[in-house]
């Protein structure tokens, strides 16, 4: 089922391979971000300036006619609150505006488990962005009518795919980029995973089954 998808933070390293994916998958993209040109060039991208310092109304104006939006933007601990907290924020809200029900939101490992964070020496290491992910996950759980599924991937890394995932509680590992992208770019076409939130490291499923199985 082809759709038009909102991505949020549409330069990063993730939005990069997710765009592909969702393309690759019929789908077409809004990629917004505060440096469009930095966006990957496709067919079927349309690349638009993301502010998400700016107000509620012009980033719901940019998602009109979207199906569902992706927040997958990141200050890589440079604007955290109001990149992280409240621009993930912004686009909930913007999102209901705009009369979007889907919203996928790509958050970090055992960010609503603060109690964890203490145990695993990468997650400790970045503290006040789990925190900006806690209240950003809380409000989308909590505060808001959409249809969402959260993922929460272990730390990242610039590794080539293996296309296979474990789910769910375990020893911090690692997730390469592309494999990540893959989750979220799967977790669109299946419903299962509205209102689940995936904790997610390497391991021995292959993604669409993973998928499938949440």
């Amino acid at each position: 089922m082809m759709s038009k998808v909102f991505v949020a933070g549409g330069s990063g390293r993730v939005a990069t391979d997710l765009i592909k994916d969702l393309v690759a998958d019929g789908h077409q993209v809004i990629a917004g971000a505060r440096h469009p040109e930095k966006i990957v060039q496709l067919a079927g991208v349309t690349p638009v300036t993301l502010d998400l310092h700016g107000d509620v109304a012009k980033i719901a104006s940019l998602m009109a006619g979207a199906d569902a939006v992706y927040f997958v933007a990141g200050s890589r601990g440079k604007d955290l609150l109001q990149t992280d907290a409240m621009g993930a924020v912004k686009t909930m809200q913007a999102a209901e505006r705009a009369g979007i029900k889907r919203y996928i939101m790509l958050s970090s490992m055992y960010a609503l488990q603060p109690e964890k964070w203490a145990d695993y020496p990468a997650l400790a290491a970045i503290t006040d962005y789990n925190i900006a992910k806690f209240f950003a996950d809380n409000y989308l759980i909590h505060n808001t009518d959409l249809d969402y599924t959260i993922v929460q991937p272990a730390t990242l890394t610039e590794e080539a795919a293996t296309g296979k995932v474990t789910f769910g509680e375990g020893d911090d590992t690692t997730n390469p980029i592309p494999d990540v992208a893959q989750v979220l770019a799967t977790v669109l076409a299946n419903d299962n995973t509205i209102g689940k939130v995936i904790l997610m490291r390497t391991g021995d499923t292959p993604i669409d089954t993973a998928v499938k199985e949440v």
